[in-house]
């Protein structure tokens, strides 16, 4: 943090740093023949496990932020549940928009560091879920290796994404509720919107699926190429008995509670606040960085937003 903010303060930062790269879309036409029902099940004996980060922003102006990552993960067996997590402090220098996508590509990191610890000794009766697409390889994507780990220990890999606006149909709508639209079940998959594509770093089919009959709610569910070969219906009914949890209803409870378990509390924020504060005092350049959090954070004041945290999360970095 130091480091890079010194050398912003002395030296400034090149215009148009860093352009980040967008997901693709993906737009195809809805096909009713895709679409298979699902078998609810009210327990099942295998093992859940899930991994999400969080990005809260700690002191920021228009060309640079101190953010903290925490990253968590969730196991479920049966109504057991066991938790750990991991915050480490990020700083970036560049446009909002801009840092926006390198702490995505942050993000994705500490969840496969994560995601592999977990996955040690991990069997066949495993599910891993991740939050988002299944790219794996290079910037802004999961590893590699946490594939090829799952895939040699036979874990089912999948990922879910809370939304998809890069899923579309063939007019640019929404494919998620055109696919709701068409569908006849109260659970369901349609698959696949499209097959995975290593070449183009898409490790998974693309699916969509609805795992409650009491929620409207759909979401897009890559699988890993490599669990294809089996009957897609069987693989992803286990995941209706974790998706009737009244917080999350709808929504696997173990992505559900990876994710509330990733949320800092407002005393580790100020404390993490307040640690960066006394650093950047010792390096001499807290008043010239103040001054830029002064030229851009009168809209958070009348708000009421007095520290940057107050205002969420990443779409505000």
């Amino acid at each position: 943090m130091r480091e890079r903010l010194r050398a912003y303060v002395e030296k400034g930062r090149a215009i148009g740093f860093g352009e980040a790269k967008e997901e693709p879309i993906i737009a195809v036409k809805p096909e009713k023949t895709r679409i298979r029902a699902l078998k609810g099940l009210r327990s099942c004996d295998v093992h859940y496990m899930a991994v999400d980060c969080s990005t809260r922003t700690l002191r920021r102006a228009n060309n640079w932020g101190i953010y903290l990552l925490r990253v968590s993960s969730a196991m479920v067996k049966e109504r057991s549940v066991e938790w750990d997590f991991e915050e480490r402090m990020f700083t970036l220098v560049g446009e909002a928009y801009v840092r926006r996508k390198l702490l995505q590509d942050a993000r994705l990191e500490l969840e496969s560091e994560m995601a592999l610890r977990l996955t040690g000794d991990a069997g066949d009766q495993t599910y891993l879920l991740l939050d988002g697409a299944s790219y794996f390889g290079g910037e802004r994507k999961f590893r590699v290796s946490l594939y090829e780990r799952c895939q040699k220990n036979h874990i089912r890999l999948l990922t879910i994404s809370k939304q998809s606006p890069t899923l579309r149909d063939e007019k640019g709508r929404d494919f998620a509720a055109a696919a709701c639209a068409l569908a006849e079940d109260s659970i369901w998959v349609y698959h696949p919107v499209i097959k995975a594509n290593p070449h183009e770093h898409l490790y998974g089919d693309v699916s969509v699926v609805k795992l409650s009959g009491e929620s409207p709610r759909v979401f897009r569910c890559d699988v890993m190429d490599y669990l294809t070969d089996q009957p897609i219906d069987e693989l992803l009914s286990p995941l209706t008995a974790i998706s009737e949890d009244p917080r999350c209803i709808g929504y696997p409870v173990v992505l559900w509670l990876a994710h509330d378990f990733s949320a800092p509390s407002e005393s580790q924020l100020l404390n993490y606040y307040d640690i960066a504060e006394a650093k950047l005092g010792d390096a001499g350049i807290l008043d010239v960085l103040r001054r830029e959090e002064l030229s851009s954070n009168f809209a958070d004041e009348l708000h009421g937003n007095r520290y940057a945290f107050n205002r969420e999360w990443i779409d505000y970095a």
